[in-house]
């Protein structure tokens, strides 16, 4: 039935609504993705690699990945997602997903390297903003994951606190509003990776990870599609270097 729809009704470029999906060309010239090298912990690119940096997340977040820079076209397509109930944004950035979670910290491989037992779980939504928008976009993106890498998907997290929404709040406001915002529903394993669609300061996913932590794991990672950052990013990050539109495949591989 999905192919038969796809004939009559052809999905469209994500960011625009316009182009061939899931980036047309004009999106896509105007998608920042952050490549290394940059900080080893967060991903955050820059000039040279270092351990930490100042945009790092709190320290219950073991390391962060994102493959894309929170504005534009991204910007755009996850509002879309969010607020306008555009499922399939999930699919187009999925395999970007996987992309930045095969560029994890050097001490720190990624599980398909290691073998390490890993569970995919999303940050919940409240359920007052699940009711209203009937589904929860971090949920869809982590389930897209899943589909590619193979990984469960479990629902470990519940709200236990109906926080006001944090957009616009200073980083420690965010922090102490969101403290003890989330509890466990099930025992987590020693390795979680934590999905969301943006990063921010960090606080939502640090509150997060706390909660994970108490009920048993020993380290959460983190991968949003995109990244929200208040300074620029090196230039190479802008149309980089043999990538195309749509040219990642399935398990995070990618044609040049």
């Amino acid at each position: 039935m999905r192919r038969v729809l796809d004939v009559f009704f052809p999905p469209r470029c994500v960011g625009c609504g316009h182009g061939s999906w899931p980036f047309c060309r004009d999106c896509w010239s105007n998608m920042a993705l952050l490549d290394p090298p940059g900080c080893v912990r967060c991903g955050r690119p820059l000039e040279v690699a270092v351990e930490r940096c100042v945009d790092c997340p709190p320290v219950a977040v073991t390391w962060a990945r994102s493959p894309f820079l929170y504005e534009g076209p991204v910007r755009r397509a996850l509002m879309r997602m969010k607020f306008a109930g555009l499922r399939s944004t999930a699919d187009a950035f999925a395999p970007w997903c996987v992309w930045a979670l095969a560029r994890s910290p050097p001490d720190r491989p990624p599980p398909a390297v290691t073998g390490t037992p890993v569970v995919l779980t999303w940050v919940p939504l409240a359920r007052g903003r699940r009711r209203t928008r009937g589904y929860d976009q971090a949920e869809a993106l982590a389930r897209a994951i899943g589909r590619i890498t193979r990984w469960p998907v479990r629902r470990l997290l519940e709200r236990t606190v109906e926080t006001a929404a944090q957009a616009r709040r200073p980083g420690r406001e965010r922090r102490r509003a969101l403290r003890g915002a989330f509890g466990i529903v099930a025992t987590p394993p020693e390795l979680v990776v934590l999905v969301d669609d943006v990063l921010t300061s960090g606080a939502t996913a640090a509150s997060c990870a706390e909660a994970l932590r108490a009920g048993g794991a020993r380290r959460v990672g983190l991968v949003c599609a995109a990244r929200a950052l208040g300074g620029p990013v090196p230039a190479r990050c802008y149309n980089p270097r043999g990538f195309q539109p749509g040219s990642v495949v399935a398990r995070g591989t990618f044609s040049r």
